[in-house]
Parts: structure tokens; sequence; C-alpha cells
């Protein structure tokens, strides 16, 4: 189940202009419920096609690592715009913290998994963007920021 749980404009904090905010349950229908909430949101706010899809894959990617990894819990998932930034914010309250890739990180070519958090992290960077983790005492919050044009 996935619900809206505000919609608005932030006025207190300049830096932001817009923001929306949803909260699921991290089970295998929140991947495309949330993927589409996001989107929807990107083409009303009339994002860059190249922006909207890093966007939209770290969306799918963190989404789906909540749901493999997170287990029990909400999934928090936060989309910003302002100061020229776009921001994607994905949070749950698993404990663990996933590890970043390494800027020269190697991969297991057998692997079957481990490479989206690299895959996102590449694309953001590409765009002059960022990936991050940020711990709290509620679980974590896994960002992207990158430009907004």
């Amino acid at each position: 189940m996935l619900t809206t749980t505000g919609t608005s404009v932030i006025a207190a904090i300049p830096a932001i202009r817009r923001f929306v905010h949803w909260v699921a349950d991290p089970d295998d229908t929140s991947v495309p419920q949330v993927r589409a909430r996001v989107r929807a949101t990107l083409e009303t706010w009339a994002v860059p096609l190249d922006a909207a899809d890093v966007l939209l894959l770290a969306v799918s990617e963190l989404v789906g690592n909540v749901v493999r990894h997170a287990g029990a819990g909400r999934l928090r998932v936060a989309v910003a715009s302002g100061a020229g930034w776009l921001r994607l914010d994905v949070a749950d309250q698993g404990a663990g913290l996933p590890r970043l890739p390494t800027p020269r990180a190697e991969v297991d070519p057998e692997s079957e998994g481990g490479r989206g958090l690299l895959i996102v992290q590449l694309m953001a960077a590409e765009l002059g963007g960022e990936l991050s983790v940020v711990a709290h005492e509620f679980g974590k919050s896994v960002r992207v920021r990158i430009p907004a044009a």
C-alpha cells in the first residue's frame, strides 16, 4: 500500500522550492507504485529527460534494495527541487548501511547483484551529482542529488 503523506511547497526553507513525500510498505508492489508517482512528479515539474531518467533508475534501484534488504518497517521516498538541484531520498528503518562503491570498484563479472548502487552513482556523477548515505536514529536514507538543468 502506498500513501501520500504530504505534497507541499516549502516556503520556510528557501533552498527547496518543491517537495513531495510518500510512505509505503516495502513489498514487491512498492517499486512500480513509487516509480510511477516519482515519474508523474518529475513530469509535472518539467524535469529534463536526462535528469528524470537518472532519478527514475535510482528510485527503482533504491526502493528495490529496501524491499530486498530492509524488510520490516516503512519505506519513505521524497523528491525535492530547489536552488538548481533535484534530490531523491529513499529511507527505511533497517539497521544496516549499504556500502557505497569506491570510484574504482571492481565488480565480479559472475555476480548477479551488487551493481545497482554503482550504476546509480556513475549516472549521477555523469550529470555532476552524487550518491550518499545518511544514517539517522530511525534507520538510514540513501540520497541522489543531481543538477536540475
